[in-house]
C-alpha cells in the first residue's frame, strides 16, 4: 500500500503542533512557573497540540482510529472554563473563528481504541523537557496490523547538529519515516529534507549512548552498566522524550535504554511514547525491542503489556546488548 498520502498529513499535522507548542512555551514558560511547579503551560501545549492534530487527521481520514494521550474530561470542568478559553485562544491562532466546543471536539477524536488501523499521538511527550526549556516532541504514528507504517516526530528543541549547535539557526528538527522507504529529517519549518542513518560503529571510543534525564524513567544504574558491557565508555547524552530516537536514528549515539525502574517494576510503556520512534530507528537502519529481544506489541492494547523495558540500538551492537541484559 502507498502511504503517500498518510505521510503528507502527518508532516502537516506535526508541523502545526510544533508550532503552536513554541508559541506556548516562549509566552507562557518561565522562571516564576518552572519555581511555583506550575504545568499549566504544558497543559495547554498538551490540548491545543492534539486539537489540532486530531483536526487534521480526521479531516482528512475520517474513518480512522485515534488513539491519542489526552481528553477534554479536565478541561470542560466548570473550574477549568479560562484553562479552555486559553486552549481555545491558542487553536484559533492557527484556526480562526474555532470554538471551545470543537477544541473539545477534537481533543476527543483521540479517544479511540487500539484496532487494525489506528493513529497514536504523544501532543507533548517529554512533559518535564518541556517546562525546563529543554527537549521534548510531537509525536504521531500509524499502526496498521500491528505494524507501524508511518511517523513523523517533531522535536522543536532539537539542534540540527547536536555537537556544534548553531544558535542562529536552531529551529528544532522533524523526521518522518514511511515503512520500507528509509527515514528522512528536515529543519522544522522548511522542506530541506536529506536521508539520515545509523551510526555503523560498533566498538570504543566512538560509541555512546542516550537515556532519559528522569531517575524514575529507567534504571540508571542498569543502563550504565549493560552499556559498559558492550563496550559504551563515554557519559550517556540524557534528554527527555522521542527525540532520543533521533539521537540514534542519525548517529549521535548508537544506543537507547529504557529499563525498568526498581521504583515501578510492574510499569508498562504507553504505545504513543514509542511507536513514531520505534519506526524512525528501524528505516534509519537500527533496530527496537524489549529487553529480552522481542518487538514491542502495538496491536494489543495503549500499553505494551506484552514488553518489559525498551533498546534501541544502531542495530550492530543490539544482540550483544540482549545478551548483558540476559
Amino acid at each position: 500500500m502507498n502511504f503517500q498520502k498518510e505521510k503528507e498529513i502527518a508532516l502537516a499535522a506535526v508541523s502545526e503542533a510544533a508550532k503552536l507548542c513554541q508559541l506556548v512555551r516562549t509566552e507562557m514558560v518561565g522562571a516564576v512557573s518552572l519555581e511555583k511547579g506550575d504545568r499549566s503551560p504544558v497543559t495547554v501545549a498538551d490540548f491545543g497540540s492534539q486539537a489540532l492534530v486530531c483536526r487534521v487527521l480526521t479531516q482528512a481520514f475520517p474513518r480512522d482510529v485515534i488513539v491519542a494521550e489526552e481528553d477534554s474530561t479536565q478541561l470542560q470542568e466548570p473550574e477549568n472554563s479560562s484553562k479552555l478559553a486559553q486552549v481555545t485562544r491558542y487553536v484559533q491562532r492557527f484556526i480562526p473563528g474555532a470554538s471551545s466546543t470543537a477544541v473539545c471536539d477534537w481533543l476527543d477524536a483521540g479517544n479511540g481504541r487500539v484496532g487494525p488501523r489506528y493513529w497514536t499521538l504523544d501532543p507533548i511527550d517529554g512533559t518535564k523537557g518541556f517546562l525546563r526549556n529543554d527537549q521534548y516532541a510531537v509525536a504521531l504514528a500509524l499502526v496498521e496490523g500491528g505494524e507501524v507504517k508511518v511517523a513523523a516526530l517533531a522535536c522543536p528543541a532539537l539542534s540540527a547538529d547536536l555537537d556544534n549547535p548553531d544558535p542562529q539557526d536552531d529551529t528544532g528538527v522533524l523526521f518522518v519515516a514511511v515503512r520500507g522507504e528509509g527515514v528522512q529529517m528536515t529543519p522544522l519549518g522548511r522542506a530541506a529534507f536529506r536521508s539520515i542513518q545509523v551510526s555503523s560503529q560498533t566498538g570504543a571510543p566512538g560509541l555512546r549512548f542516550v537515556e532519559s534525564v528522569e531517575s524514575a524513567h529507567g534504571h540508571h544504574e542498569l543502563q550504565q552498566a549493560v552499556a559498559q558491557a558492550v563496550g559504551i565508555t563515554r557519559p550517556s547524552l540524557r534528554m527527555d522524550s522521542q527525540a532520543k530516537y533521533g539521537a540514534v536514528a542519525r548517529g549521535d549515539a548508537a544506543l537507547y535504554l529504557r529499563l525498568p525502574s526498581p521504583r515501578s517494576p510492574d510499569y508498562r510503556e504507553k504505545i504513543w511514547d514509542h511507536a513514531a520512534g520505534s519506526l524512525i530507528v528501524e528505516e534509519a537502519g537500527g533496530r527496537v525491542s524489549d529487553m529480552y529481544g522481542q518487538p514491542l506489541d502495538f496491536a494489543s492494547s495503549h500499553k505494551l503489556q506484552n514488553n518489559r523495558g525498551v533498546v534501541v540500538s544502531n542495530g550492530a551492537i543490539h544482540a550483544a546488548v540482549i545478551e548483558a541484559l540476559l
